[in-house]
């Protein structure tokens, strides 16, 4: 019988050993063209890791490739697991708690100063939570997660390859969390665990979901992120994606994202990027995108049959590498600039 043991292991040996490929090559020639990794890293993603949901196989799999990845780029990287549950509502009204032990990944690197950046984004998919999500092919093995949040990880991968070599003051971390989607339990785990000097050392959170289907770009401050950050960060983002004829917009409001909730609980600076469409539906972000025949929801998340590389490829075409490239132009010079100041340059 093939065991999952021997699965994890023959499955993590294959990522691996492209992973060592793609670092050997860039140890060894030129970065290539922006987003073209984070592009790379989508597809590579959403090809060999589906059905990452919580606790399972594949998201753990995911997670030793990220981990490693972030090790091969000079990280400190570590796997961090921590013990979930989940409501589960059977179509006779019946609710159970369904636990689970998932697995994110930290990955720093220390700059001259203890005072850190941290980028984060979700790399598990939706776990079916109701014998209705399941009936509707909501989550699952099958989906892919493209959009949601491939898209995310893979913008964060871009970044963090391309800030392996620079020195800056300001320490890095680099955080792709589980279980965001039992309801932001990673960003809870994450932030439980971080000590009231690592909140205060913390200037800044770049939270990166769902960069492909929605219709526009967003740069959004979270609700407790001072003025003077807000004009560091979300102002200067749009400024620079406006200088390159990347259009983007922010939003000041309701959102829809539990994971931004956690963090700005925690009151930590935030800078939220996304693609959605604000001004559709409940204005929170959800529907990313005007209801179509393409979309009947107006969204492609959790849904199998949608979020997938094949079907976002064919419904939008060109839109998997043009929205890594966007985001990576405007985020890469944002997060050197931030990382070390002009007066420390």
């Amino acid at each position: 019988m093939f065991s999952f043991l021997r699965m994890k292991r023959t499955l993590l040996a294959f990522s691996l050993s492209c992973a060592g490929l793609t670092h050997a090559l860039a140890a060894t020639s030129p970065l290539p063209p922006m987003g073209e990794i984070a592009s790379q890293q989508i597809r590579h993603i959403a090809t060999y890791f589906p059905g990452r949901m919580a606790g399972s196989p594949a998201e753990l799999i995911a997670a030793e490739y990220l981990n490693q990845q972030f090790n091969k780029f000079g990280y400190q990287s570590n796997l961090r697991g921590f013990d979930t549950r989940y409501l589960y509502t059977s179509n006779d009204g019946k609710k159970d708690w369904h636990n689970i032990h998932a697995t994110s990944v930290i990955a720093a690197r220390a700059g001259e100063v203890p005072q850190q950046i941290i980028v984060m984004a979700h790399f598990d998919t939706y776990v079916p939570q109701s014998d209705a999500d399941t009936n509707h092919n909501l989550g699952g093995l099958t989906l892919q997660g493209v959009d949601d949040n491939a898209s995310g990880i893979g913008v964060m991968m871009e970044l963090a390859e391309r800030m392996q070599t620079i020195p800056t003051h300001y320490s890095l971390r680099f955080v792709a969390l589980s279980a965001e989607e039992t309801g932001a339990k990673g960003a809870e785990d994450f932030i439980k665990r971080m000590s009231a000097e690592e909140k205060k050392n913390t200037l800044l959170v770049i939270n990166l979901d769902s960069l492909i289907t929605g219709d526009k770009l967003y740069f959004n401050s979270g609700v407790n992120t001072s003025a003077a950050v807000a004009k560091l960060t979300r102002v200067r983002a749009i400024n620079i994606a406006h200088s390159l004829g990347i259009p983007a917009e922010s939003h000041a409001g309701t959102h829809c994202c539990d994971g931004l909730q956690a963090l700005d609980d925690a009151h930590l600076p935030l800078l939220n990027v996304t693609a959605t469409n604000y001004a559709l539906g409940k204005k929170d972000g959800a529907q990313q995108r005007a209801i179509s025949s393409h979309f009947p929801l107006g969204t492609a998340r959790y849904q199998s049959q949608f979020d997938n590389l094949q079907y976002l490829d064919s419904a939008l075409p060109g839109r998997i590498d043009k929205r890594a490239r966007d985001s990576v132009k405007v985020l890469f010079p944002l997060l050197k600039g931030l990382a070390k100041p002009a007066k420390h340059a």
